[in-house]
């Protein structure tokens, strides 16, 4: 297999693909499926794409073993089986203090991915334009191109990661008609603080803006940092969107369940899109669903303590294979500096890396309108194994004592 470079969200291609529409000419391949592919070609330890490699509590995947025994095997409703929304707004009301009419207030999709899509799709169209910032989930650059819209990034800048206010509002524009905001965020695991999550909430406001909120992370969120909805702020309930999922909150990401809660009026739009999109789907998966979302405080206070555990563990490793870490404050990922390697160019980098040590990663760069910006980072994901965390950097280490000893 040979293998390409990347631009700023995807393998490069070369030429145009016969049939496909202008909108999505030049997106190719996902970056997570071409390394994942090469993580298996070359038999590496895959840090790349972030799925765990063991699965979520036991008293979920048996629920959907019931419900599959039981005859859950049909379509469900469009908007989603009662019990799983009613779960979704008593979870929201459990751990974030807003409250969901789940009879219209509560969607439930194929995984927060088809969220994000139906929102863009049913709300925003040629003309429009989508504010986020940049790096981003290559899923957002997609989306606002299908959808016909253009796209307006505020760079992340800094160990930090922190934005210029009056960049972000010299992004909005008389033609602005959404904000798509990703925290905790990937790739760089920041979670945005109060006062920024104000600065952008008043944004939106000034300029009447609705807003999307990709919250897939929200239980993932270490040390003293706090996950705060921009629903919550005063004058965003009504124009905000929040996404989330079962993948990221129970460790079952191959299951695609996930869920839009929302002022009635907009969820009835994203839902119009939706119902053309899959339509349905996972009927036996959302009532395990519902189990999963009324677990006790254990669960989920187990589940963030386990992920900053390997998060450390990750760090560690890395630093004492030389890289210069930034240390993230929720998700599953780590975002790595490689100069202090002597490398310069993260996709250059990541290409190598399996067949130097048998490592696969993520070249941070390929998540930016402009490449250069994030040259020199790259993402790990830590949602592995003990043994899997300490097999990479046990190889990344010994690459580094490698490249030192050949100086």
């Amino acid at each position: 297999m040979s293998w390409q470079r990347f631009d700023n969200t995807r393998i490069a291609v070369v030429e145009p693909v016969q049939y496909l529409t202008e909108r999505l000419q030049g997106f190719g391949t996902t970056i997570f499926t071409a390394m994942s592919a090469l993580a298996v070609e070359t038999q590496s330890v895959n840090l790349g794409q972030g799925f765990p490699d063991t699965d979520g509590p036991v008293a979920v995947s048996q629920a959907a073993i019931d419900a599959i025994k039981t005859g859950h095997n049909q379509y469900p409703p469009l908007p989603g089986i009662e019990p799983l929304r009613t779960a979704v707004a008593e979870h929201r009301l459990r751990f974030r203090g807003q409250r969901f009419d789940p009879a219209g207030e509560v969607l439930i999709t194929a995984g927060a991915t088809e969220a994000l899509a139906a929102a863009l799709l049913s709300l925003t169209g040629p003309g429009d334009e989508v504010v986020t910032f940049e790096p981003y989930y290559d899923s957002y650059a997609a989306g606002i191109a299908m959808s016909g819209a253009q796209r307006r990034v505020v760079t992340l800048r800094g160990r930090d990661f922190a934005f210029d206010p009056d960049e972000l509002e010299a992004a909005f524009t008389p033609n602005t008609k959404l904000m798509l905001l990703n925290s905790p965020h990937n790739p760089t695991g920041k979670v945005f603080s109060r006062s920024e999550m104000e600065v952008i909430a008043r944004v939106c406001i000034d300029n009447d803006v609705i807003a999307v909120t990709d919250e897939v992370y929200e239980h993932l969120v270490f040390d003293d940092a706090e996950h705060i909805p921009l629903a919550t702020l005063p004058g965003m309930a009504e124009r905000t969107i929040t996404v989330s999922s079962a993948g990221k909150i129970f460790s079952f990401t191959g299951w695609k369940i996930g869920w839009a809660c929302g002022p009635a009026e907009l969820i009835n739009a994203v839902r119009t899109a939706k119902q053309f999109l899959t339509f349905v789907s996972g009927a036996p998966l959302q009532p395990a669903v519902a189990v999963g979302l009324r677990l006790g405080d254990d669960f989920f206070d187990g589940y963030t303590a386990e992920m900053q555990s390997k998060r450390d563990r990750l760090v560690d490793g890395l630093a004492a294979a030389g890289f210069d870490v930034i240390v993230p404050q929720g998700t599953y990922f780590v975002t790595a500096d490689i100069t202090p390697l002597g490398e310069t160019d993260g996709i250059d980098f990541c290409m190598s890396l399996p067949k130097r040590c048998g490592v696969v990663v993520v070249p941070t760069q390929v998540f930016y309108d402009n490449p250069e910006t994030g040259r020199r980072l790259v993402r790990f994901a830590f949602c592995k194994r003990d043994e899997v965390l300490d097999e990479a950097c046990r190889r990344l280490q010994q690459l580094s004592r490698s490249a030192a000893g050949a100086i």
